[in-house]
């Protein structure tokens, strides 16, 4: 009798076991649902800051008139732009749309397959789809983007064109450095 009692006892725990194992395979869809919202909710936010401010610097100020006076380095002024950042591909509407379609799905699709575990790269997609979605609502409804950020020695730029490039810089930046140190710290495996 006194064997059978140990066997009881050491069946009792294999079958708890994969039920306390099954319940952390729930959390991770959770998760992801949050993450997913933070990600779509980055986007949103990007978007609406970027076309509130457009609508603003449409009503407020004359097609090309800069604000306030020249002794300022930054100026907010009305500029239209029917090309790609830097006044490349002045007038190609159509291509320009097309192709912020396919980089709006690419964006997508690049945060849904495979999943992004790093939040900071979450973030960094987000304001890069943002910006992508905001500049192409600009481009289906009035065939050009409207751009007011402007310093003298660099182009006029929008909400959108600068979620797009922190959001560039911020991937480089997290495959050169933060990935290259978890690189380096893995142990070398035979």
């Amino acid at each position: 009798m006194s064997q059978q009692t140990p066997a009881a006892e050491t069946e009792r725990p294999r079958q708890v076991e994969p039920e306390r194992r099954a319940a952390p395979a729930q959390a991770p869809a959770a998760g992801r649902t949050r993450y997913d919202a933070f990600f779509f909710l980055i986007a949103a936010a990007v978007v609406l800051l970027d076309q509130a401010t457009k609508v603003v610097i449409r009503a407020r100020l004359d097609p090309g008139e800069a604000w306030p006076d020249a002794d300022w380095v930054l100026h907010i002024v009305n500029v239209s732009n029917s090309g790609a950042a830097f006044g490349i591909l002045q007038g190609q509407t159509s291509f320009l749309v097309i192709t912020s379609l396919v980089g709006v799905a690419a964006i997508v699709l690049y945060y849904l397959y495979p999943p992004l575990e790093h939040g900071l790269l979450r973030v960094a997609l987000g304001l890069q789809l943002g910006g992508a979605a905001g500049n192409l609502i600009d481009r289906v409804r009035f065939g050009e983007v409207t751009d007011f950020i402007n310093f003298d020695f660099w182009p006029a730029f929008n909400v959108a064109d600068a979620s797009i490039s922190i959001g560039v810089v911020t991937i480089f930046w997290f495959f050169l450095v933060v990935e290259a140190e978890r690189l380096r710290r893995k142990p070398d495996r035979p």
